[in-house]
């Protein structure tokens, strides 16, 4: 899908503990995301990149088709992405044109001058606080975000921002433009987990609705995961980073079409 994946990172203080807060003693959206990008800085400046695991699993029951591949992804201090593919199985149609569509699309996404564009800041999109919310014994801030650009690199829908570490733990929604005729809509969950002081991704489940063809279904699991300031474990619990899955569902949209 040519929907880049678009999530991230942050920190807040220790009295944002506790039960849900109040409308009034809120911080506003701005503060939050102004606290997010600090912080996802920080963190990128400190991981100095980062190496990991994906399964990609994709599924359409309409046409008794599945393909499977497994990934892996090295990112560099630039934060630009690297994939290579270990394994792959199933439906050849759907590896070809769809999943490693988005492998090439999110690797065109972490460019430089192509990240800018679709990045989780107040310059591609606007922001507004809707509440708080408790994640386990964490308190984590739920903002709406709406594109500011009808482009099919955004994306229109909610964001978790960790009221702690101002870090990104799941992003919800649907691409600011539908990418193709044939797309009747998709639907996108990306969430993170913690490993150390670092947020990875941990999962994303995309539906995609095509005419004629019905829904397919995309799962992608995240493990292995670990920055190049620190030795890369064996094994490393499943972890977090953006909308890194714009470019799966852009890829998918286009790839069950064909």
């Amino acid at each position: 899908m040519r929907v880049q994946t678009i999530l991230f990172l942050l920190l807040f203080s220790a009295s944002a503990f506790g039960a849900p807060q109040s409308d009034d003693s809120l911080p506003s959206a701005e503060v939050v995301v102004a606290r997010l990008l600090e912080h996802n800085v920080q963190r990128e400046a400190q991981a100095a990149g980062y190496t990991g695991m994906r399964l990609y699993a994709l599924q359409n029951e309409h046409l008794h088709r599945s393909a499977q591949m497994l990934v892996r992804v090295e990112c560099d201090e630039h934060q630009e992405k690297h994939f290579t593919v270990v394994s792959e199985q199933g439906w050849k149609a759907a590896e070809k044109h769809v999943l490693h569509k988005m492998l090439e699309s999110e690797a065109e996404a972490s460019l430089p001058g192509m990240r800018a564009k679709s990045e989780l800041n107040p310059d591609n999109y606007e922001f507004h606080m809707v509440k708080t919310a408790l994640s386990g014994d964490r308190t984590e801030f739920v903002l709406d975000v709406v594109p500011r650009r009808h482009e099919e690199r955004l994306f229109e829908g909610q964001i978790w921002v960790d009221a702690h570490d101002y870090a990104l733990t799941r992003a919800e929604g649907h691409p600011a433009r539908n990418p193709s005729f044939w797309i009747r809509s998709v639907h996108f969950v990306q969430t993170y987990q913690k490993a150390g002081q670092f947020w990875f991704p941990n999962s994303t489940d995309s539906i995609t609705k095509v005419r004629f063809l019905g829904a397919t279904t995309l799962t992608i699991n995240y493990f292995d995961y670990a920055p190049n300031s620190q030795p890369a474990p064996n094994a490393m619990p499943k972890t977090n980073a953006l909308p890194e899955t714009q470019s799966a569902r852009a890829a998918l949209q286009e790839g069950v079409t064909r």
